[in-house]
């Protein structure tokens, strides 16, 4: 049985890195590669890299980059932001990412998902489920940045995504990103308990706690985090950290 991961979350925008809350109020918080010349030191269970810029400007996440991330590090890395085709996941797999992952494009055309499945497999496509709260009462999954809701059923979306050939599925709180305030549990287990490939709750996290929580109460197989790895103190002043060993074995219940 593989380990639970516990996987960094960089948010790419123009050539820098940058994390807000809810999706918004962006801050720049450094360069990528130094960080993950850092993540990389600390050997990372995963690193997954989104390019936040990416579907707006109609490109995908710069080559360049994600050529020299897999020339910095050894850990596995995905990459997600723009890819609409089976061109662009080829581009980035080549360019030495593992595995692409998908928002937009997947839940616009689900099609995608199983012909990326089909070309690389199912363990190179992740498809992220951006969660919202409506106004109204009830959730919503969105696409473009949590700018569209698409579907009020986030378990028979993830359903729909697995059918499709997604190996992963990754459940982001959108409320709660940034907030460090902790995960939403109960919807990362309504989606880890639908599905039977491996989740990926992200979104809130904000101590080795809540880690230990997405993988215990929340039934993910990974817990994702971008402030909990880019933030330190009350001030959030910059500084990248991991858990170490031991924290590892705790927050894996190892």
């Amino acid at each position: 049985m593989l380990l639970p991961r516990v996987i960094p979350i960089l948010l790419l925008s123009g050539r820098g890195l940058v994390k807000g809350e809810g999706f918004k109020k962006h801050r720049y918080v450094g360069d990528p590669i130094n960080a993950v010349k850092i993540f990389d030191a600390k050997e990372v269970d995963e690193l997954i890299i989104l390019d936040i810029d990416a579907t707006r400007e109609n490109r995908i996440p710069p080559l360049e980059l994600v050529q020299k991330v897999a020339d910095q590090c050894l850990m596995p890395f995905g990459v997600g932001g723009g890819i609409r085709s089976l061109a662009d996941a080829r581009r980035i797999l080549s360019a030495g990412a593992e595995k692409v992952c998908l928002n937009t494009a997947a839940l616009e055309n689900p099609a995608l998902v199983t012909e990326l499945a089909e070309n690389f497999g199912s363990q190179s496509v992740v498809v992220s489920l951006d969660v919202k709260k409506r106004l109204l009462g009830g959730v919503e999954v969105c696409t473009r940045c949590a700018t569209k809701g698409v579907s009020r059923d986030p378990v028979e979306t993830a359903r729909r995504m697995e059918a499709a050939g997604a190996g992963e599925i990754m459940v982001h709180s959108v409320d709660r990103d940034g907030k460090m305030a902790g995960y939403d549990l109960a919807l990362t287990r309504a989606v880890a308990e639908a599905v039977d490939i491996p989740v990926i709750a992200a979104g809130g996290a904000g101590s080795p706690g809540d880690l230990r929580l997405a993988l215990t109460e929340g039934k993910a197989s990974a817990a994702a985090a971008g402030a909990l790895f880019v933030f330190h103190g009350r001030r959030r002043a910059v500084l990248i950290s991991y858990p170490s060993r031991e924290e590892l074995a705790e927050i894996r219940g190892a």
